[in-house]
């Protein structure tokens, strides 16, 4: 049909579709929390006494996504694997990460902690998970650079055993890794330079490395594309302290190699639920 001939009704129907078309593709476009989840040690009390309820309630926020802090022997939060998943699942979330891990085991214990490790890797993959993080070492990577290289040929070890399985492997930084220094450059420089690409990435922690005394975005510059999750983290709930200048790194996310962003709350002024709600609305006023 030719312009000439639409009615006016026509063209006011017209109208109404571009005005409908245009306003959903910038909801799609402004959906701030597309990539955002929680790291559900924010609300960890929660956790331990109803974790059915928590997730649930978890979901009717609008996360996207959770990641664990919970595994123990095959089970998360005490449910096996299919059905910690399916739980999430019922309530509009995916199950894509875990916190999880071992220490730098001797000689005499490698064996026994790679068992421990598979076994663990086994049932990451049997819930569909993306990824396993371990959150942190023990004083042996602090002491020494020595110490530290032993930990990496570690983490590089269990990387291979989780890229087999299809998942990756990742560390979480607290402050000591940038206070901490040998030969003069700080232990989490040494960290990301002798670690496998292939085998292991890293889940920058926000708030730590900016409490460690360093920035973010220098580290994004000088290893580009290592950082593919994010903890999205003040000392407490989002938005509160105003001691983080998040739309300044939001800005460079691309760079650092993000693929997701979690949501985590440590230290609270409501309740923990209350807190990550709080935090998951203040992500939507920033540029994420």
């Amino acid at each position: 049909m030719g312009l000439k001939k639409l009615t006016w009704k026509g063209l006011l129907l017209l109208g109404v579709l571009a005005l409908y078309i245009q306003g959903c593709t910038k909801i799609k476009l402004d959906a701030k929390d597309d990539f955002i989840g929680l790291q559900l040690y924010s609300v960890r009390d929660d956790m331990k006494k109803d974790p059915v309820g928590t997730i649930e309630k978890v979901g009717e926020m609008g996360y996207k996504f959770v990641e664990t802090a919970g595994y123990d022997d095959g089970k998360f939060y005490g449910m096996s694997p299919t059905e910690f998943k399916k739980l999430c699942e019922d309530n509009g979330l995916q199950f894509l990460g875990s916190h999880a891990g071992q220490n730098l085991p001797s000689k005499e214990k490698w064996d026994e902690t790679m068992a421990w490790w598979d076994a663990a890797i086994e049932a990451h993959a049997e819930a569909d998970v993306k990824w396993i993080v371990q959150p942190g070492m023990s004083e042996e990577g602090y002491e020494s650079l020595d110490g530290l290289k032993k930990y990496v040929e570690y983490f590089n070890a269990v990387g291979e055993k989780c890229k087999a399985k299809g998942i990756e492997f990742g560390y979480h930084n607290h402050d000591k890794e940038f206070t901490t220094e040998f030969e003069g450059k700080p232990l989490y420089d040494h960290m990301v330079e002798l670690s496998d690409p292939d085998k292991m990435m890293f889940q920058l922690d926000l708030y730590w490395i900016n409490h460690g005394g360093k920035d973010a975005l220098e580290y994004f510059k000088k290893y580009p594309g290592r950082f593919k999750l994010w903890h999205i983290k003040d000392k407490t709930e989002l938005g509160e302290s105003g001691n983080m200048d998040f739309n300044k790194i939001f800005k460079h996310k691309n760079e650092s190699g993000l693929q997701y962003g979690i949501v985590e709350v440590e230290e609270y002024n409501f309740t923990p639920l209350e807190s990550v709600k709080k935090s998951l609305e203040y992500m939507g006023t920033t540029s994420y």
